[in-house]
């Protein structure tokens, strides 16, 4: 359910994007695709996180146990400010090629925007 809801979402940030002209710029799409890489790879450490729990234990010579934060915490919050910085990239393409959009606003660049965390 939540891929079909990504692809979804995904589609309309193209159909935007067309819009404005700026659907087949060489910066938006290889950036929109690293996004998108991104947001699958954040899916999936939260699925690991929320199967197994934020903290893990290892396991030593001896027996000896250590409790520690799941790996995927630590990556998660790195993915997770690339992610940002990709939109932020993303913003600023669109804000630079754009076609001047006679309502105003740009629908890409306010899409954005409201879907940021």
């Amino acid at each position: 359910m939540m891929a079909k809801d990504l692809t979804q979402q995904a589609k309309e940030i193209l159909n935007i994007a067309e819009k404005h002209g700026v659907e087949q710029n060489f910066f938006f799409i290889t950036t929109f695709k690293r996004y998108q890489v991104q947001i699958n790879i954040l899916n999936d450490l939260e699925k690991a996180i929320k199967d197994d729990g934020t903290m893990v234990t290892k396991e030593y010579v001896k027996n000896r146990k250590n409790l520690y934060t799941h790996p995927a915490v630590s990556e998660y919050n790195k993915t997770a400010g690339g992610a940002n910085q990709t939109v932020q990239t993303l913003m600023k393409i669109i804000a630079t090629m754009r076609e001047e959009d006679s309502g105003g606003e740009n629908a890409l660049l306010e899409y954005f925007r409201t879907r940021r965390k």
